[in-house]
């Protein structure tokens, strides 16, 4: 790699041992659903029923990426890529969630290790992308202590088997979304609608996280471990009182509730205090003594997945008693509706490095779906997605030159795949995916950010 101080065209060069990578998760591109002994997921029966899925589909084939990890890992390396961020399936590697192993499922990941390290890109592993066992969901799922267990055996089997090679461990992704979308709003597997289940789901996700981390560290010595969190950096709409009491508790429910317990602080106060003066939840008894020092285990990283922010309204007081609306989303949207606000990165690093000092922050998601398809020529100019890209990653330059320890980016996602509820209607992969001849064609946003890491900046 060329210096990037030596080179005039670089007006943002990153620090010399910075991460370049892209990220992916097991039931998006997997596919071979019924292959190898693996054992139905969650996802698997959420997708079965009818109306769960925007467009009907589900992950059976997706990218059919098990068939297709070496032609994928040679792709990488054509991108440039010094790392890869995957999950393992957990029900691939234990069908039934915890007991009997399944060898072909291990030797699959075994194997994409081994590609990878051949290829010199950098493998990162993340045990939980919501793929839960169908098995485990039957006997209640997150909400129940034992699934916490389950995941302790399956960290230790997988760590056991890949450690030697696999240096850095990502616990769960984005635990809000398992426990909200999944377990409160219905919008993902197992598709519950209950404030009950959103919170003892939660509680069992970080505990088995802090179970895990020693876990890891024992089968894998020297190995790096933690966590990746979804956040959103939020504002009140207005001046107002009420709209800064809004956006606090929004804060609360969405980043500090998965933020405090693992930097050792115990669930928010302010959070607590509203639940229970709510009647939010009748049990509160999964919360038991010792949990909250379990879900602190040191880590190593922090991992955070960024895509916009939140402009928080109170609907607490009448509209027309509150302050005029001063602060509104911009007209740039993402596929997905979302504001394209890059800023919105650079105030998160800065927050959480003030507020949480992890010794190393990972941007381990950062995207945008848009529905750019290759022209007559095969190509694919897909400009939006790149100013996207370069956008974010000039706000991630401004947050090292404040002092944020950020070591690494990894794009969301390599490739387009089945985007969960959306099923295949939304596309944020830097690779084109043709799903009926699984052609894989590199965007130009793809071919701009191969020449980013070559460049070492922006």
């Amino acid at each position: 790699m060329r210096d990037s101080s030596q080179d005039s065209s670089v007006k943002s060069p990153f620090p010399e041992r910075f991460v370049w990578g892209a990220a992916t998760s097991s039931y998006q591109i997997e596919g071979a659903a019924d292959v190898d002994g693996r054992g139905p997921s969650i996802w698997d029966t959420f997708c079965a029923r009818e109306g769960t899925i925007a467009d009907g589909t589900d992950g059976a084939v997706a990218c059919d990426h098990y068939h297709r990890a070496a032609d994928d890992v040679a792709l990488m390396a054509e991108l440039g890529l010094q790392a890869y961020r995957f999950s393992i399936a957990w029900p691939r590697v234990l069908p039934k969630g915890r007991g009997a192993v399944e060898p072909r499922g291990l030797d699959f990941y075994d194997r994409l290790v081994d590609r990878l390290l051949a290829a010199g890109i950098t493998p990162w592993v993340t045990l939980y992308h919501w793929d839960l066992p169908q098995a485990l969901q039957d006997e209640g799922g997150w909400q129940a202590r034992s699934t916490a267990h389950a995941f302790a055996e399956y960290a230790h089997i997988v760590a056991t088997r890949l450690g030697d090679r696999v240096e850095h461990w990502i616990t769960h992704n984005e635990p809000w979304c398992a426990s909200v979308l999944g377990h409160l709003n219905g919008e993902h597997a197992p598709g519950l609608k209950s404030s009950q289940a959103h919170l003892e789901s939660s509680h069992h996700l970080l505990l088995s996280h802090g179970w895990a981390v020693p876990i890891i560290r024992a089968a894998a010595p020297g190995a790096q471990v933690g966590i990746t969190l979804n956040l959103v950096p939020a504002e009140p709409a207005s001046p107002s009182a009420a709209d800064a009491e809004a956006t606090a508790r929004f804060d609360g429910w969405f980043n500090r509730w998965y933020l405090d317990p693992i930097a050792g602080r115990g669930y928010p106060k302010d959070m607590l205090e509203r639940y229970r003066a709510e009647g939010y939840i009748d049990d509160w008894s999964f919360n038991r003594p010792g949990d909250l020092h379990a879900m602190a285990a040191q880590t190593d990283f922090l991992g955070i997945n960024y895509y916009s922010r939140g402009i928080v309204r109170s609907d607490k007081v009448p509209e027309e008693e509150n302050a005029p609306i001063t602060v509104r989303p911009r007209d740039e949207l993402t596929d997905m509706q979302w504001e394209v606000y890059a800023d919105g990165l650079r105030q998160l690093l800065e927050r959480v490095h003030r507020d949480y000092d992890h010794p190393a922050i990972y941007i381990t998601e950062n995207g945008a779906a848009y529905d750019t398809a290759p022209d007559a020529s095969g190509r694919v100019p897909d400009e939006r997605r790149r100013s996207y890209l370069e956008r974010h990653l000039q706000a991630c330059h401004r947050a090292i030159s404040a002092g944020v320890p950020l070591a690494g980016y990894f794009a969301w996602s390599l490739m387009d795949n089945f985007e969960w509820a959306f099923g295949y209607e939304k596309r944020f992969g830097l690779v084109w995916v043709d799903y009926e001849t699984q052609k894989r064609t590199p965007k130009d946003s793809a071919l701009w950010y191969r020449d980013v890491i070559r460049r070492g900046g922006v």
